[in-house]
């Protein structure tokens, strides 16, 4: 069936992903892999332009079966035309029965002998499948079970993912702004919260990249509070965390809002986790470990006597997903490259009381970062 999209799809030209899918290839035969199962959604989409998203965990809507030399896009009658539009370069299979029974035809086609699957989403019931599906066609063979090999490409930003990366952003900031400046005590956490989902989706974006999270007064003490009914009141610290996902791609940002009069306490937090955060994006740049940037403002925050107060990583890449690699945290190490887009978000807790995070977005640059955010609302007392 001809693309519709003609030579781009999803304003992607679709050389993109031919180029993907040769260094995927590359990947490949680095771990000495003929075929590769790709279930992960925004890895399908990153190889091949297929959009679709999945319900659920345990309800796909399609696999790539990528071999040395062929690829096949495997999904049922409800994506198929989708399917075909968006990714042209991969022979399409409907399956009727469910995509096991088509695995055993399609490992004889490409002759897999070691066939890779993604251990950290696939299902184990899934797997049973793919490797009672192989055995059928060939005993000898093995599924092997890995771990961010397509996550290894996604990590270093194509100039047209930053560019999508800086339009979602720029999206959340214009509803950040209406929220911050219509803030006030006497509005709830599930107020405040809806008002961001209503706006993101009212400004174009095709969802929020995460549920808002808005926790105020004792909530803010808790890094992933869910909203709930309390009323803001006079002197609480509002963390407000938020995203958008706009063509594909996602923005992460939060602030923290103070009701008047903030009492010292939170005032003197807030300017601790403000200056660590301004160290950390002082410090980054190519070639160190993200270990080492996130000692920055861990160090930062200790000397100032909260360490058992920041208990999370400083932060995590953005892309596709609004958690993806590398993450920057007190380990796993990973070297931090140019073109990299990560948070930087240092926070302080404090148990029954409140606390303070502030989250801005980077590209990593040929010599250090460049913040993607420009809407400030940071308090410099």
């Amino acid at each position: 069936m001809p693309n519709p999209l003609g030579k781009e799809c999803g304003g992607v030209d679709r050389n993109v992903f031919n180029m993907r899918l040769m260094r995927f290839r590359e990947l490949m035969a680095r771990e000495e892999l003929d075929t590769f199962l790709v279930a992960v959604p925004e890895n399908r989409y990153y190889l091949s332009g297929y959009e679709a998203e999945d319900l659920q965990l345990t309800e796909s809507s399609g696999y790539l079966l990528v071999g040395e030399a062929k690829q096949y896009l495997l999904t049922d009658f409800r994506y198929q035309e989708e399917a075909a539009a968006e990714a042209p370069d991969f022979k399409l299979v409907v399956y009727r029965e469910g995509m096991d029974k088509e695995l055993p035809d399609l490992f004889t086609s490409l002759k897999t002998k070691r066939v890779g699957i993604e251990e950290h989403f696939l299902t184990h019931q899934r797997f049973r499948q793919v490797r009672e599906a192989l055995k059928e066609v060939n005993p000898g063979g093995e599924v092997v079970p890995t771990e961010g090999l397509a996550e290894e490409l996604r990590i270093v930003k194509e100039p047209g993912e930053v560019e999508r990366i800086r339009e979602a952003v720029s999206l959340s900031e214009k509803v950040l702004q209406t929220v911050w400046e219509a803030l006030e005590p006497g509005m709830r956490e599930k107020e405040v919260a809806w008002e961001v989902e209503r706006l993101t989706r009212e400004a174009g974006a095709q969802a929020v990249s995460f549920p808002p999270i808005v926790a105020s007064g004792p909530n803010a003490a808790l890094p992933h509070a869910v909203p709930t009914d309390r009323v803001i009141q006079r002197g609480d610290a509002v963390i407000l965390d938020m995203g958008c996902r706009l063509n594909l791609y996602c923005s992460d940002m939060t602030r923290t809002w103070m009701a008047d009069p903030p009492p010292e306490r939170l005032k003197e937090i807030y300017r601790i986790v403000r200056d660590a955060q301004q160290a950390a994006r002082e410090a980054a740049k190519p070639g160190m470990e993200t270990t080492e940037l996130d000692a920055v403002a861990r160090d930062f925050i200790k000397k100032a006597g909260y360490e058992d107060h920041f208990g999370h990583g400083l932060g995590h890449g953005v892309g596709l997903a609004v958690h993806e690699k590398p993450g920057v945290r007190k380990f796993h190490p990973t070297v931090i490259q140019e073109n990299m887009v990560i948070t930087i978000e240092p926070g302080i807790y404090l148990p029954g009381y409140g606390g303070v995070r502030l989250e801005n977005m980077a590209r990593i640059t040929t010599d250090g970062c460049e913040i993607l955010n420009r809407l400030d609302c940071v308090y410099r007392w």
